[in-house]
C-alpha cells in the first residue's frame, strides 16, 4: 500500500502546489513547505513543529515559522496546497482523473484515511480535523496525505524507539542506499562540523563503521525501524474488507504507474 499511495502524496512537492503557495506571498520553497504541512496544526510555535516534523536541524523550522503566519493564514495555506495538489494530480493522471476507478479509489482510501487510530499521532490527528474535499481528485490526494502523515507519525515513533535522532535518520537512510551520509541532500548543507558530529556519534554507537557505512548492528537497526513503521501503519487498512482492499489495489495501480511515469520514475 505504501508503494501505491506514496506517488499520490508526493505531488505535494511538485510545481503546482508550490505556485499556489507562492501566490500567497511566501518567499521560497521552504516557506511553502512549512506553511502547507504545518497549517493543520494552526499557529503553533516553531518548537512544536520542530518536534513533530522530527528530522530538521535545530533552527531550520524557526526560519519559517511563525514568519509565514505574518504573511498568510493556515486556512489560506491549506486551500492553496489542496488546489495545487489537485491540479498536479490532474496533470499527471490525464484521462484517469475523470474515470470511475479514481472515484472508487478516493472513496476507499478516504475510508482508510479517516479510520486509523489517532493516539500518539499528532500530525495525523490534526489532518483528521479538516473537511474532506468533495472533488474526487482532491479527495484522493487528501486521503493519501492522511495516510502519509499517519505512517510518518509511526515512523517517528519507530525512530525514537531505536534511539535514532532526527539528523541521524537521514544518515541511516543515505548509507543504506549507498550514499555517504554527509552527501545526502537533506543534511549536506549543514556545517561540516555538525554533520561530522552526527556521523561520529553513530560510529560510537556501533551503527556505522570506521568508513561511515552500516555495520551489521546498523543494518539490523534500520530493518527494525522499517518493520515497526510498516506494523504501525497497517491498522489504517483494517476497516477495509478483503474484497475492498483488492479493489483498492486494482484501482490504485494505474494511478501510481501514471504518476511515477509523469515524474520520470
Amino acid at each position: 500500500m505504501f508503494g501505491l499511495v506514496e506517488p499520490i502524496g508526493m505531488v505535494t512537492f511538485s510545481d503546482a502546489p508550490h505556485e499556489e503557495l507562492m501566490a500567497l506571498g511566501l518567499r521560497n520553497y521552504w516557506d511553502g513547505y512549512f506553511a502547507g504541512r504545518a497549517a493543520p496544526l494552526g499557529r503553533v510555535p516553531a518548537e512544536v513543529v520542530h518536534a513533530l516534523f522530527y528530522n530538521f536541524a535545530p533552527g531550520e523550522v524557526a526560519r519559517h515559522i511563525p514568519r509565514v503566519w505574518d504573511i498568510t493564514t493556515p486556512e489560506a495555506a491549506l486551500a492553496a496546497r489542496e488546489r495545487g495538489c489537485a491540479r498536479a494530480l490532474r496533470q499527471g493522471l490525464g484521462e484517469l482523473a475523470d474515470g470511475p476507478g479514481l472515484v472508487r479509489a478516493a472513496d476507499l482510501l478516504t475510508t482508510a484515511g479517516i479510520s486509523a487510530p489517532t493516539e500518539g499521532r499528532a500530525l495525523y490527528a490534526a489532518l483528521r480535523t479538516l473537511p474532506i474535499p468533495d472533488d474526487p481528485v482532491a479527495r484522493l490526494w487528501h486521503a493519501a496525505t492522511l495516510l502519509r502523515e499517519h505512517r510518518g507519525d509511526g515512523h517517528v515513533a519507530a525512530l525514537v524507539t531505536e534511539g535514532i535522532g532526527g539528523l541521524e535518520c537521514h544518515v541511516l537512510h543515505a548509507v543504506s542506499v549507498g550514499i555517504p551520509g554527509e552527501k545526502f541532500g537533506r543534511v549536506h548543507h549543514l556545517p561540516a562540523g555538525q554533520i561530522a558530529a552526527v556521523i561520529e556519534g553513530m560510529r560510537a554507537r556501533g551503527i556505522l563503521d570506521a568508513e561511515g557505512w552500516l555495520t551489521d548492528a546498523g543494518r539490523a537497526t534500520k530493518e527494525r525501524v522499517e518493520a515497526l513503521t510498516d506494523e504501525l501503519a497497517a491498522p489504517a487498512y483494517d476497516v477495509l474488507g478483503a474484497a475492498e482492499l483488492e479493489q483498492l489495489v486494482a484501482d490504485l495501480e494505474p494511478i501510481a504507474a501514471a504518476l511515477e511515469g509523469a515524474d520520470g520514475g
